[in-house]
């Protein structure tokens, strides 16, 4: 029922505009609501769904439930007093560079509405982390926070250290967990940092900068086209630097997924088309790393299955984006009273108890 009012109403008129107007007329209506007596509390009771069953914790950090909102969707922080309201258990912020940067020319980003997949070749384009600064350090902040930052497009690789430090100086006491991006494929070079020697100088040069320890519970963000050999060879390489958890995955630049391939944006492509091959890399990094390190489980989230799936292959948590465009803003009451429901058919007391156990557990 829930979805059906989006389908009916707001999704018609989003998907008449371009991508990005429409995202710009939800802030707006987000904000309308805001100054409209009684109106973000209705909007909770739809959107907001709770159980005991459901409460997790992740690199020692408390969470209502495993769902959130994945970077991207609010890039400058702007969102979050509204997102915290609408369901979700965290919101990622970003990605935020060093620089204000405008991003990529327009149009930047594309619907194919038949596969429910978005093109996007954003290309960080964001405030910077000092606006960013001082507009979140006045917010009231509730539910976890999570700061994701990427490269500056001017800053060349050699000085790219001093521009995520430069980042996370500003930004980590507004933040529970950091992410540090080096998989949008927007960002000329940036996933360079993936292979082996770039990301021990880049991951390693962060945390010295911090004295030898990371400011927050930090993350890395990975792409989906890497092989497994190189996936589980970063993998080693998380656990010797000390890094919290990685979160797979990013978009992938691999034009397949979509059937008609040669008609396709450059970009990253997110989506639907995502799910198998994210949650390929979701498995295989559990069984690399199995409770050692935690998985964020990210791409091709549409509907509760697609994202019990991703706990199931050992995601502890999950986040979406190109599914809230798609299914609207009810889509994480769906997802987690569909989790829940799962937990409780199985007779199981919390959801951290089914993270990794695919073959134990049937959908």
């Amino acid at each position: 029922m829930r979805d059906w009012i989006y389908d009916l109403t707001l999704k018609p008129l989003f998907f008449k505009m371009s991508p990005e107007d429409a995202h710009s007329l939800s802030v707006g209506l987000l904000n309308l609501a805001n100054v409209m007596p009684g109106m973000y509390e209705i909007i909770h009771k739809f959107t907001t769904y709770k159980s005991t069953r459901l409460k997790t914790e992740v690199a020692g950090i408390q969470f209502d439930h495993p769902l959130g909102m994945a970077a991207g969707f609010d890039k400058s922080g702007d969102l979050y007093p509204f997102l915290k309201r609408l369901g979700f258990s965290h919101v990622e912020i970003g990605t935020v560079t060093g620089q204000e940067q405008e991003g990529n020319p327009k149009p930047r980003i594309f619907r194919y509405e038949k596969e429910e997949a978005l093109v996007n070749r954003m290309g960080f384009n964001n405030p910077g982390a000092e606006k960013v600064a001082q507009k979140i350090s006045k917010q009231k902040k509730s539910i976890v926070r999570g700061i994701n930052a990427g490269k500056t497009k001017v800053v060349l690789p050699e000085n790219a250290v001093e521009d995520y430090v430069k980042t996370f100086r500003l930004l980590s006491p507004y933040g529970d967990y950091g992410v540090i991006n080096i998989s949008s494929p927007n960002t000329p070079g940036l996933r360079g940092f993936q292979e082996k020697d770039s990301f021990l100088e880049l991951i390693g040069g962060i945390k010295k900068e911090f004295n030898g320890s990371f400011p927050l519970p930090m993350f890395v963000k990975l792409a989906p086209d890497l092989e497994e050999s190189a996936l589980l060879e970063l993998l080693d390489l998380v656990l010797d630097i000390g890094l919290s958890g990685v979160i797979l995955t990013n978009t992938t630049i691999n034009k397949t997924v979509l059937p008609y391939f040669d008609n396709v944006e450059t970009g990253g492509i997110s989506g639907r088309v995502l799910r198998e091959k994210s949650t390929r890399m979701v498995q295989v990094a559990y069984q690399k790393l199995g409770s050692r390190l935690p998985i964020i489980g990210v791409g091709g989230i549409m509907d509760g299955p697609s994202a019990l799936e991703k706990i199931l292959a050992g995601a502890e948590l999950i986040q979406i984006y190109t599914g809230y465009i798609y299914r609207g803003p009810f889509l994480p009451y769906t997802i987690l009273e569909y989790i829940d429901n799962f937990l409780k058919k199985e007779g199981v007391s919390s959801v951290r108890e089914i993270v990794g156990k695919g073959v134990e557990f049937r959908s």
